[in-house]
């Protein structure tokens, strides 16, 4: 016997590999197969079950790149085998190390029933046990021969992720298709070593348990008969008895296992496979749930679970009763694991209101967790988000990719820039794709920062993405590890078991404050520009389109677009999703969002467009809509009127070339090459850009990151930089504004610089013509202010960092998210940069050089990328931004002007002025969302928050009569806080940022 534990190790790897695991099925016949290789998309199953398919042998390849072939399997169970398991083994090519990034398959019986999904790691169907002997076997798979994008080289261009481009070559070949004997025994045995052996390897060396194990492992392997393993495997196990049988020790740490299958909703495949990823998923893992009494599965995204609902009634059959059964378990209550950085307040808080109305009209489940395991990175208004929606807890796994810093807790509260805290779970296994490894397992319990105080921790147990989830292996080792001395204890429990025993034995954990920042992957923030305009554009064209559908249906007698609405607010939190509005899928996905994006854009146009005019009614006189939630040029927030322009603007040229555009306000110099020199704020007297310096900077950058091309942006890129201050034109237009040319690389910019009438803001409207590759644009504003901090958008309010890099917590956010603005201030005195479509941002203080020591504090916008992967044309071609910088603004400045720049007047003529459907009395007291009631009483749903930062009192006042106002959560349920009022007026006072829903029964409704 050796003592040596790397010997036994060593010996342990060659006999699973060579005899145990071979063992598994000592004896198969092959199948016949025949395949029909469908045309163009996906057929539906009974198109694909009545095909005439033709045969094919195992060694041929098939699969062109994102088709679908049918294969017809058939044979017969030979007599001999009566007594046995058997199985049938389907490998259609698989590489076991890549689960959910390749081939896949869903197996149906002959009259449409689906079995189970087939991956790399799970492809088996079960035949019989026992059989009898004799049975004639039939099997028809649907195939998706999606190609490999990832690869082992995650960085490299590639065609594939297109159908339009990928060609037609077959990607796969046709490995195995046999009928097989499977020896449970053998596999028991398996799993029995795998264990041991895993764990065995993670003890420390002087560990008296580790030597046991060592001893016992090595025994098992002397009993092993190598000529004959099925027939000795029985000896080798009782051989490990008694190591398997010993107890946990009481201070072990408490792993919660939650199967779980991570599939995102679109990443290197386009959301029609996701689909089909979902059907194969869930007959897999309602199949097991079957075979195995203890396990529970966990799905999150509602939206997936309507797809099955949708595509494949017959699956979403088995879920219905799976669920009934409380074994598996809708999770996380949102539409789709959405990024939670750049959706905005509304659409955050959508993606709960229909992701937990979902689960509850579905299946009467309440969602009391929040379920984001990759997720990159999360804003600071969330925590007050989930609460709003009746929720109480967070889970997520991303944070440990961060690249600087480790994050110092795994159990903590959360604290939204609100105050609002919520209990909040890091697992400390850092993967959402445990496989149950023994190496995972030690890795949880010495990882975990919370010991001490706290045992428990969740492990999400399965592979994602299409690789099957959990699989029989994970819950044999499972079951080994519930209570194996040596090891973390391992039991199956839903998330609400998990937080439930976490809260209770953790009543006090650390508090983090502020945003949960990913370092890593920042570049998300800009890549895709015209997913994110896509996004932006119908956030705001959703918010016109309730308010004046709304405003009509009340006045006017309008009907209500409800069904219409839900659809699109579903449409456009689906391209939320966290590898779709950050810029991270394949080509086809983003091909597909831009159309839908147009498709979105004018359904919403033609709503809105029906409700104004039923407003404004008929007759000649100008009317300008105004959607934003402040008054402006004497328009009311939410109504019509009668535009006023007073004053007008100057454009002079400059003497040393250039021009200079003055309305009495603002007074801005515009040089010979097109940069802005001068933004002077005549009442302030004060000066917006810091001297030697110019605003309005293009700057283009190489970059290549390390790794991940569309995810990330590597600090080092700013070690390179090209100012483009050449010009090919600089010309007034006459009016307010300059026109700006600039031509560099393969791109073309053409910018119009105007100054409006009565308006303290420069707007900047920026073409381009984008046609780099790894490049990165940003347009630069250096500012002459002096600031600690800065302020950045938000949902439902704003969020300070630092401009310095003191620690490296600070320097790691080189790259951040804003939403309409970022703002600088000093005591009485600050800028604001407004933006209609970016997210991505820098802030930096320079030392000045003319001798003052002053600092320039400079804001940077991101603009374009050029990443090659996954799609090797990212960003070609022209976008349009619109930016403006305004000086002498406070933060309620940028506030507003945010809303401005992204919601447009809209002008049309009428009959005369629309008043308001509600109003708030205070600039701080900002109205988001103005709506009828979900439930189609005629109620009206008015959403507000406070958006200074500060304490804000304010009267809501309705254009209506009201009978009563209630305070609702985001779905709209009556909350136990009582509402005063005064007629159709209410008063309301708000602490900083908060949130609140109000609901309003209209006295005429007779609800």
């Amino acid at each position: 016997m050796h003592d040596d534990r790397r010997l036994v190790e060593a010996r342990l790897k060659r006999v699973l590999d060579e005899r145990i695991r071979p063992a598994v099925y000592p004896e198969s016949v092959p199948l016949d197969v025949a395949v029909w290789h469908a045309p163009g998309e996906p057929v539906p199953v009974a198109e694909g079950l009545a095909s005439e398919p033709e045969p094919i042998e195992v060694g041929a390849r098939w699969g062109a790149p994102w088709g679908t072939s049918w294969f017809r399997v058939t044979g017969t169970v030979p007599e001999a085998w009566a007594g046995k398991t058997v199985e049938a083994l389907l490998d259609l090519g698989f590489d076991e190390n890549m689960p959910g990034f390749q081939c896949e398959g869903l197996v149906y019986r002959p009259d449409g029933t689906p079995v189970k999904g087939l991956n790399p790691r799970n492809q088996w169907v079960r035949i019989g046990a026992p059989v009898e002997g004799g049975e004639e076997v039939r099997l028809h798979i649907e195939a998706a021969s999606n190609p490999v994008i990832l690869d082992y080289h995650p960085f490299l261009p590639t065609q594939l992720g297109d159908k339009e481009t990928a060609g037609d070559e077959p990607q796969y070949t046709l490995t195995r298709m046999d009928l097989a004997v499977f020896d449970e025994t053998v596999w028991q045995l398996v799993l029995d070593l795998e264990v041991l052996g895993e764990l065995m390897h993670e003890l420390p060396a002087d560990s008296a348990r580790r030597w046991d194990l060592v001893r016992a492992v090595d025994r098992a392997l002397d009993a092993v008969d190598l000529q004959d393993v099925n027939g000795s495997a029985a000896q080798a196990r009782a051989r490990l008895e008694t190591v398997l049988s010993e107890p946990a020790a009481p201070s072990a740490h408490r792993i919660s296992a939650v199967g779980h299958a991570h599939i995102d909703s679109a990443w290197l495949w386009p959301l029609r496979e996701t689909v089909r990823k979902v059907a194969r998923t869930t007959s897999n893992m309602t199949a097991l749930l079957e075979d195995e009494p203890e396990f529970v599965f966990a799905m999150s995204q509602a939206q997936q679970w309507a797809w099955v609902k949708e595509h494949r009634p017959e699956v979403w059959a088995r879920v219905k009763k799976a669920v009934a059964d409380g074994r598996f378990v809708p999770a996380g209550g949102m539409w789709v694991e959405s990024d939670t950085n750049m959706p905005g307040s509304e659409a955050m808080a959508r993606q709960f209101v229909h992701g937990k109305r979902f689960f509850l009209d579905e299946f009467g489940i309440e969602n009391d967790e929040a379920w984001l395991p990759d997720t990159f990175g999360f804003a600071a208004g969330l925590p007050q988000i989930i609460k709003a929606a009746g929720s109480k807890w967070l889970l997520t796994q991303k944070i440990s990719w961060s690249q600087t810093n480790k994050f110092p807790h795994h159990t903590f509260r959360w604290e939204g820039i609100d105050g609002t805290r919520i209990f909040t779970h890091f697992p400390p296994v850092d993967t959402y794709n445990c496989s149950m490894k023994g190496s995972e397992i030690a890795h949880a319990a010495r990882n975990f920062k919370d010991k001490g105080v706290a045992r428990h921790s969740l492990a999400p147990t399965g592979w994602g993405d299409g690789g099957g989830g959990t699989t029989r292996e994970m819950i044999a080792k499972a079951a080994r590890l519930r209570d194996l001395e040596g090891s973390a204890t391992v039991v199956w429990e839903t998330p609400t078991e998990f937080f439930q025993k976490a809260e209770s034995e953790y009543p006090e954990p650390p508090v983090w404050v502020g945003e949960l920042y990913l370092e890593l992957h920042r570049a998300t923030l800009t890549s895709q520009a015209k997913t994110k305009q896509g996004n932006r554009r119908s956030e705001h064209l959703l918010r016109e389109a309730e308010l004046w559908a709304a405003t009509a249906a009340v006045r006017t007698g309008f009907p209500y677009p409800y069904e219409d609405l839900d659809r699109i607010w579903k449409t456009v939190l689906l391209h939320q999703f966290h590898d779709i509005l950050p810029g991270s899928s394949i080509a086809w996905v983003h091909r597909e969002a831009r159309r839908t994006y147009e498709r979105v854009a004018e359904e919403l146009t033609g709503i809105i467009e029906s409700a104004q005019r039923a407003l404004a009614g008929e007759g000649d006189r100008e009317l300008v809509f105004n959607s934003a939630p402040h008054t402006r040029a004497a328009v009311p927030a939410g109504g019509a009127a009668t535009p006023v322009v007073e004053g007008r603007t100057r454009i002079t040229d400059r003497p040393s070339g250039g021009h200079i555009l003055d309305n009495g306000l603002l007074r801005v110099e515009i040089d010979g090459d097109g940069l802005v020199v001068s933004a002077h704020d005549i009442a302030a007297d004060r000066e917006t850009i810091a001297p030697g310096t110019a605003a309005n900077l293009l700057q283009l950058h190489p970059d290549f990151p390390n790794m991940w091309d569309a995810w990330d942006v590597d600090e080092f890129y700013r070690n390179t930089v090209t100012d483009l201050t050449a010009a090919d034109e600089v010309v007034s237009d006459g009016e307010s504004g300059v026109r700006i040319v600039r031509t560099f690389g393969s791109s073309r910019v053409t910018q119009l610089l105007s100054l409006a009438p009565g308006e303290r803001r420069l707007l900047l409207d920026t073409e381009v013509d984008w046609h780099e590759t790894e490049k990165f644009l940003k347009l630069a504003f250096p500012l002459d202010v002096h600031a600690e901090r800065y302020a950045s958008e938000t949902q439902f309010g704003h969020f300070h960092r630092p401009t310095h890099t003191n620690t490296s917590w600070e320097a790691a956010k080189f790259e951040a998210c804003n939403h309409r603005f970022v703002h600088l201030e000093e005591p009485g005195w600050g800028v604001a940069v407004a933006n209609d479509s970016t997210y991505g941002h820098d802030v930096t203080r320079t030392v000045r050089t003319d001798g003052d020591g002053g600092t320039t504090t400079s804001v940077r916008v991101s603009l374009l990328r050029a990443p090659r992967f996954p799609d090797p044309e990212t960003d070609q071609g022209v976008h349009r931004f619109r930016h403006a910088l305004i000086p002498g603004a406070g933060i309620g400045d940028a506030v507003r002007e945010g809303w401005r720049i992204n919601l447009p007047e809209r002008r049309t003529t009428g009959a005369g002025e629309v008043t308001p459907l509600v109003t708030a009395d205070q600039d701080a007291v900002v109205i988001t969302a103005v709506k009828l009631a979900d439930d189609a009483s005629g109620d009206v749903i008015v959403r507000l928050h406070e958006a200074h930062g500060g304490r804000a009192r304010a009267t809501l006042t309705a254009g209506f009569e009201v009978a009563d106002v209630t305070a609702t959560d985001l779905l709209e349920r009556p909350l136990p806080e009582t509402v005063t009022r005064d007629g159709n007026r209410v008063p309301l006072r708000l602490r900083p940022f908060q949130l609140v829903t109000l609901r309003l029964r209209r006295a005429e409704s007779g609800v």
